[in-house]
Order: C-alpha cells, then structure tokens, then sequence
C-alpha cells in the first residue's frame, strides 16, 4: 500500500445550467474534497438530492465537472482517453439492478462482456469456468441462473450477478450506489456483508453511497456525510457518528434510533 490515495477528490464543484432567456443555474456539488486509500470502503451519506449520485457519476465520467478534479492513482481520470483502460480500474453497481440488464438478453452476456475488460485472453470453455467459480463466491448456482432472463431473479439475486461481473474485471475500486435500496429487506444486509467480504477477498476499495446512516455505519471506516452539494462533515465513521459536530449529522443519526440492532445478523 503506497502514501497516495486510489482516489483523490479535489474541490469538485459541478452547476447545471438550464434555460436559454432565463437562466437558471443548480449548483448540485459545490467544492467537495476527500480521498479513499486502497482496500478502504468510505460513505457518502445524505438525504435525497444531497449531491451524492451527481459526485459519483463525475467520478464515473459520467459528467464532467464544473472545476475541480478527480484524481485515480494520482491522474486526472478526464486525462484517461481510452475507456477500457479506466473502466478496469473503476466499476459500479446501481440501485436498480434491473436497468443494469438488457432485458432482451439472457442475463449471461453481462459476465461474458466482462472479460473484454478483464487483462488476458481467454477462451470460451475457460470463460465458462471462471463464471461458474465467481458465481459460487457470491452465493448463487450457476445451473439456477445462468441461461435466464433478468425478469426471471430477483432483485437481490441480479445485485449479486452485478457483483460476480466485478470480480471476474478485478477493479481497483467499486462504487455502489444504494445498492440496497430497492431491493427486499430481507436481501440487504446479506448484499452488505458480501460487499465486505469481497472487499477483503480482492482488497479493492468502495465508494458506497446512501442515505441510509445504519448502513454507513456497518460497512465503512471513514464516512462523509453531504448536505446541499456540500461535504459538512468527514472521517472516521466512529467519531462522525459518535460525536458529530454538524447539526445536519446530528438531525440524521437521531432519525435512527439504534444503528447498531438494524444490520447484526
């Protein structure tokens, strides 16, 4: 592990600009700065339109910021020309696990297109074979899923099919974006544990959005926690949540009665 940050995010601002006679101008990040070091999963936590989705999508190059800058492994991702070269550093899993799948398409061909991210050459039978062991890692029978189409699973079952395409492109850093919010209660916490137990398996680093402090607090070690596109609050997730010094953080931890009960199993 080196002194440099994975991910160095340097006051990232990002307006959005609508209207042509009347201009009006939405500042949805406004100078935000944090970092997240290797094999560390930080939060990202806030009510709805916080900023939260807008600085991962910038992080994702999904949008491009206003001023500021994105730094992975010490270069500006926007300096990054080929795709493939950061999207094997980088990936992501979303809320909704359904719009991540082409329905039209057997939910195979999401692992399958992994490969032409993943370094080396490999042929069909060899594919096959490392799908068939992922899918084992992250709980689900190859002969159960594979071969069906996304309607056919659930919620939770496409969350840990998403999962299984992480691992087989090894990514240096995975973002999720509420990857539990709509999926069954009775899924989430176990996409929370096999999001830790990859995390420590691969030693790659997590970027995990949500709105939810219980499960901020569960899974990470340092948390930010973000109000009106700015970051009012950062660090260890014990002192944040255990002393705030914000009265937004403090408003947030007291519409959760008890974090700790919410995700022991």
């Amino acid at each position: 592990m080196t002194n440099q940050p994975l991910l160095q995010v340097e006051n990232l601002t990002k307006i959005f600009v609508s209207g042509l006679i009347n201009v009006i101008t939405v500042t949805a990040v406004k100078e935000a700065s944090f970092a997240i070091n290797e094999g560390e999963v930080v939060s990202l936590v806030g009510e709805s339109g916080s900023g939260k989705s807008t600085t991962a999508n910038i992080i994702l190059k999904l949008l491009y910021p206003t001023s500021g800058r994105v730094l992975l492994q010490g270069e500006d991702i926007f300096s990054i020309q080929k795709r493939t070269d950061f999207y094997k550093k980088v990936q992501v899993v979303f809320q909704d696990p359904y719009a991540s799948f082409n329905l039209v398409y057997k939910i195979d061909r999401v692992l399958y297109n992994a490969f032409n991210l993943r370094e080396g050459h490999y042929s069909d039978p060899e594919k096959k074979e490392i799908i068939i062991e992922t899918l084992s890692k992250i709980g689900l029978n190859a002969n159960e899923v594979l071969g069906r189409y996304p309607h056919q699973l659930s919620g939770g079952q496409l969350q840990r099919f998403l999962l299984a395409r992480v691992l087989i492109i090894k990514p240096l850093l995975l973002i999720a974006d509420e990857p539990t919010s709509m999926i069954d209660a009775s899924s989430r916490a176990g996409i929370l544990n096999l999001i830790e137990e990859l995390r420590k398996r691969e030693n790659f680093s997590v970027l995990f959005i949500t709105h939810d402090i219980a499960q901020a607090q569960y899974i990470s070690s340092k948390v930010c926690v973000m109000k009106d596109g700015e970051i009012v609050e950062k660090g260890l997730t014990e002192s944040v949540f255990g002393n705030p010094q914000h009265s937004y953080t403090r408003d947030l931890l007291e519409s959760v009665p008890d974090l700790y009960s919410r995700w022991e199993l």
